[in-house]
C-alpha cells in the first residue's frame, strides 16, 4: 500500500507544481492533498499533525506570495495605490471573466486601468501593468521554491 501512496503523492506533486505555472490548477493545495492521500493510504505513522500544520502554513505562504508579488511589482515599477487596487480587482474580475487566463491578464489590465483613472500618462500606466506581470513572475519562482521545500520535507519525513 505504501508504494501506491507514493505513486499517488508524486502524481499530486507533479500536478501541484504544474499548477504553479498553469493557472488552472491550485498548485500548493494539490501538493498538500498528495501528502494527505499518502497518509490515508500508508497510515499516518510518520506524518504527524504538526507536519500537516507546518505544510498548511507553507500553503498559506504560497497564497501570500501570490498576492504580495503582484503588489510589489506594481510598487517597484512606480505604480500608485490605484494601480495596486486595480491589479487586485483585475485579478478577481479576470478570473471571473476569463477563467485561468484572467490570472495573468486581469492584474495587468487592472493596474493600467487604475493608473488611467487617476489620469496618469499611458506609458506610466503600462509600466505599472508590466510591474504586475514581472512581480507575478518573480512570485512564481518563490512559490516553486516553497513548494519544492514542502516536497523535500515530505520525503524526509516518510523515508
Amino acid at each position: 500500500m505504501t508504494f501506491l501512496g507514493f505513486v499517488l503523492a508524486v502524481l499530486f506533486f507533479a500536478a501541484g507544481l504544474a499548477g504553479t505555472i498553469l493557472p488552472a490548477l491550485p498548485g500548493a493545495p494539490l501538493i498538500w492533498l498528495g501528502m494527505l492521500v499518502f497518509g490515508l493510504i500508508a497510515g499516518f505513522e510518520r506524518l504527524t499533525l504538526w507536519f500537516f500544520i507546518g505544510q498548511a502554513l507553507a500553503v498559506g505562504l504560497v497564497f501570500f506570495i501570490d498576492y504580495a508579488a503582484a503588489v510589489w511589482g506594481v510598487r517597484r515599477y512606480g505604480g500608485s495605490r490605484f494601480a495596486v487596487w486595480g491589479s487586485l480587482a483585475g485579478l478577481v474580475l479576470g478570473i471571473i471573466l476569463l477563467g485561468p487566463l484572467g490570472i495573468v491578464f486581469g492584474p495587468f489590465v487592472g493596474a493600467v486601468t487604475g493608473e488611467l483613472i487617476v489620469q496618469k500618462p499611458f506609458a506610466t500606466a503600462v509600466r505599472s501593468g508590466m510591474g504586475t506581470i514581472l512581480g507575478m513572475a518573480g512570485g512564481m519562482v518563490l512559490k516553486l521554491m516553497v513548494e519544492a521545500g514542502m516536497i523535500i520535507w515530505f520525503f524526509m519525513a516518510v523515508t
